[in-house]
């Protein structure tokens, strides 16, 4: 559609040339529950006043909305014809007086995608459920604005709505005569304005705060989610975290919580983790557990409700002028996620976690040919939604966890609390936050950023240990390296740890420096005269962002004492590391499946089991050797089976190893068992199996074409919920079938009737390890399809299909030479697309090489 994909030059344009004073927006939601109303999309209206400031009288514009029609257009109280000025996705404003007030009455359409006003429907109940999601630029699917984060004003929101329903906004609402009337917010963004309706269950509770200088602070705290899911919805430990947190930001922030009550909303098919509206953060609702779960999940959803309450102070408070400086919000909410974390919670561990789960995310993203600075390019709004990436979130953590280190946590947090006094409700640039950090740290930004945040790449450190005749340690240096493609070698503060294998088996840490590594090669002199190590590890602690590599002496230890290594995230580091020699095709994935099946049934921290497990199932899938990949799954799913009944009954543990057995089983005897637990005909002492878990054991069952439609169908009868009809349709389209292949493919490519929640589902089902034949033909009808999918889809769903459905289990030197063949022919395809095609196609040439390390490990 003209315009819709608004660049940073227009944006910028545009906001030298406009203030907004603010808006007030009426929207009409009573169309959201009866009848549809036949041909085109469901509608509802809605009705924008924007009053707004132009320096240059005279000038012309535009405002951003995305619509189906537009019922009238008023200037300054002139009336335009919408026909002309209108184009579906921009109005067109000419002739701008000094002082403006545009009004915009327009029928907006229901969204199925999760962009925009998305609209829900409960299988259960019959019951509709809306909720707004609009990052990066959505907001101009509900009512018309000027959609740019630099272009901040008040909002007043006004919203009719069925009978019966509630309505929930940024700010504090009332009803009255059927209309629901909230108060002005302060000065945000589009992209953080929101709407949830419906017939929610909703609970609240409230957080009080009194300050030194005697203010108090009362905040009201609520928290909401589908009726079908109140049964599951465990409030109270929602409320726990969200007060710790809000009493660890006040610690540290010095800057009272700014944007009234706070509501948190478990909303369906959302399209994200997590959303951080000031005043109403929405999430999906995944995060309300229908089953057992593991520690590692509420430690997962504890960080994400942190994460977004940063957010209040990092982006909503402090907004970035442009998408080129994401970061500025998305690193410093992941990282202070995680250091609220351990910091005022009861998941103390959670660096453990940040060093085996997010950093994975990062260092995946930074060798990808689409990797960029943590400061980006974004020239327009496809690429703004591409960088919502490992790198933005993960990377840009990591390297602030680094100048934590590098600067001091005093001066690092002194630095924010200036930050937001000197920039509430503005917007800043990279700058902004250096020139504060200089000023509390004294030290030199300019050289640190430019080579953490404007450049791009991971560094590998391996140490290089040289012993005397005595067998001490002569020299410890630690070599530094960078990919060809990203030269750039980095200052790095690490600590070097070294280790030895105690009289009892443990390996335990004896000795730790920390130093500056600057370079090709750093010598660490404090370590000379130390002991001889059996392993190495350098940065210990996980005080920078780098590939952490092994002398041989130090990979031989691992390899038979890794499950001994007593410190948890020096454990967790090993682990990485191993995995990250993996897909460098420098360790055979027969080696790290043997590893984790030796170690991983001893590893403490289950959320590290379950990510070893994840890479393990990689292993298999993606690295192994085609003409032993199927007796290296074989020997996982023995080691999955072995750990399952070996765990203690009932514990997480257990669980974890069920899931994983589930997941990697392809003996008969595996599919006959999993039979047997559904069906009660045998038992594993302490397994409970509830109904999330009995899905788990259907999906392979499925894959395998033990189970039919009809078996799926009864399963639905026992779970006819929004969530069981997510997971039958995965199941169903798991089916070993060329007819249910061909079913799946049209749906999702074909057909845009699915919602953006089971196109996910199907995707997830479509593809599957075990039908590599099966779906081969499906190789070429990608290529063919993903150009046009990706103009007529919206950019959410088109992203799934682009990403989800690419031919990555054909790993052949034929599908690299198709994939290579497309982008060849496509160089004028959108920059976003080519995008996803080209990281893709690391993926497939990166597995491709870690056959060939599997296969050598033969010769």
């Amino acid at each position: 559609m003209p315009g819709e994909n608004l660049s940073r030059d227009e944006a910028r344009e545009r906001a030298a040339l406009l203030r907004v004073d603010g808006y007030e927006v009426s929207l009409d939601l009573r169309s959201a529950v009866g009848e549809d109303a036949g041909d085109g999309p469901r509608t509802f209206r809605s009705v924008t006043t924007i009053r707004f400031r132009c320096n240059e009288p005279g000038a012309s514009s535009f405002a951003d909305l995305i619509a189906p029609s537009v019922t009238a257009v008023s200037l300054n109280g002139r009336d335009l014809d919408p026909g002309e000025v209108f184009d579906g996705s921009r109005i067109t404003l000419e002739d701008l007086a000094a002082d403006n007030e545009l009004v915009v009455d327009a029928r907006c359409a229901y969204s199925r995608t999760g962009e925009g006003l998305h609209r829900f429907v409960d299988p259960e109940d019959g019951e509709v459920y809306l909720y707004t999601q609009y990052e990066p630029a959505d907001s101009r699917r509900v009512f018309a604005n000027f959609e740019q984060p630099d272009l901040k004003a008040p909002y007043r929101f006004e919203v009719r709505a069925p009978e019966g329903w509630t309505v929930w906004s940024n700010g504090a609402g009332e009803q009255t005569d059927g209309v629901w009337r909230f108060a002005e917010t302060k000065p945000i963004s589009t992209y953080i304005t929101c709407v949830v309706a419906g017939p929610y269950h909703y609970v609240t509770d409230s957080y009080s705060r009194t300050f030194a200088d005697g203010t108090t602070l009362e905040i009201p705290l609520g928290a909401l989610c589908r009726k079908g899911l109140a049964p599951y919805f465990d409030a109270d430990d929602v409320f726990l975290v969200t007060k710790q947190g809000l009493d660890f930001f006040h610690d540290h922030f010095d800057y009272p919580y700014p944007f009234g009550k706070y509501d948190q909303a478990f909303v369906p098919e959302y399209n994200l983790g997590a959303m951080e509206n000031p005043g109403l953060v929405t999430f999906r609702e995944e995060f309300i557990f229908r089953g057992k779960v593991t520690q590692a999940s509420y430690e997962g959803r504890a960080n994400v409700v942190l994460h977004e309450m940063a957010h209040m102070w990092f982006g909503d408070l402090v907004t970035m002028e442009w998408w080129d400086d994401l970061w500025l919000k998305e690193s410093f909410a992941d990282f202070m996620g995680e250091f609220s974390l351990v910091g005022a919670t009861r998941f103390k561990n959670g660096w453990v976690t940040f060093a085996n789960r997010r950093k994975a995310w990062a260092y995946r993203a930074d060798q990808l040919p689409s990797t960029h600075p943590i400061t980006a390019d974004i020239r327009d709004l496809q690429d703004a939604k591409l960088n919502f990436d490992g790198i933005t979130y993960a990377k840009g953590a990591s390297v602030l966890k680094q100048l934590v280190a590098y600067v001091g946590e005093d001066a690092f947090l002194e630095g924010a609390r200036r930050y937001f006094k000197r920039h509430a409700y503005g917007n800043t640039r990279l700058g902004d936050l250096l020139s504060v950090l200089e000023e509390t740290s004294g030290r030199d930004m300019g050289a640190w950023s430019r080579s953490w945040l404007q450049t791009a790449g991971v560094n590998s450190l391996t140490p290089q240990v040289l012993l005397d005749a005595d067998g001490r340690v002569e020299e410890l240096a630690v070599v530094q390296e960078a990919a060809e493609s990203h030269p750039e070698l980095r200052p790095h503060r690490v600590a070097v740890g070294l280790y030895r294998v105690a009289a009892g088996g443990a390996v335990e840490r004896y000795a730790r420096v920390e130093t500056d590594v600057e370079g090709a090669r750093t010598v660490v002199a404090d370590l000379a005269g130390a002991d001889a190590p059996d392993l190495v590890l350098v940065n210990d602690d996980d005080l920078t962002y780098c590939k952490i590599r092994f002398d041989a002496t130090s990979l031989a230890t691992l390899r038979e004492h890794l499950g001994s290594v007593t410190d948890p995230l020096a454990r967790a580091l090993c682990w990485s590391a191993l995995w990250n020699m993996t897909r460098d095709a420098l360790l055979p994935a027969r080696d790290f499946v043997e590893l984790v099946l030796r170690f991983a049934g001893r590893e403490s921290e289950i959320g590290v089991v379950q990510m070893l497990q994840a890479w393990a199932e990689s292993a298999v899938t993606h690295y192994a050797a085609p003409a032993r990949r199927e007796a290296t799954a074989a020997l996982l799913a023995e080691g999955a089976r072995r750990e399952l009944y070996a765990a203690e009954a009932g514990s997480e543990h257990q669980l974890a190893w069920a899931r994983f057995f589930a997941r990697t089983a392809t003996a008969d005897a595996d599919f006959t068992l999993l039979r047997e637990l559904l069906e009660g005909t045998a038992t594993v002492e302490g397994l409970e199996l509830d109904q999330e878990l009995r899905w788990v054991f259907l999906e392979p069952l499925a894959a395998h074409g033990t189970v039919d439609e009809r078996a799926l169908a009864e399963e639905l009868a026992r779970d006819d919920t929004a969530s069981g009809k997510r997971h039958q349709v995965r199941c169903l389209a798991a089916r070993p079938s060329e007819a249910v292949k061909a079913q799946a493919w049209a749906q999702v490519v074909e057909s845009d009737a699915l919602s953006n929640a089971m196109v996910e589902a199907t995707i997830a089902g479509f593809s599957q390890g075990s039908q590599r034949e099966l779906i081969a033909p499906y190789a070429e009808k990608y290529f063919a399809a993903i150009e046009r999918v990706w103009s007529e889809r919206s950019i959410q769903i088109a992203m799934h299909v682009v990403q989800g459905l690419f031919p990555s289990l054909q790993q052949s030197r034929d599908t690299l030479d198709a994939t290579d063949a497309w982008l060849e022919s496509h160089q004028e395809a959108a920059p976003a697309l080519r995008r996803l095609v080209l990281e893709a196609r690391d993926d497939l040439a990166r597995a491709l090489r870690g056959q060939a390390c599997d296969e050598a490990a033969d010769q």
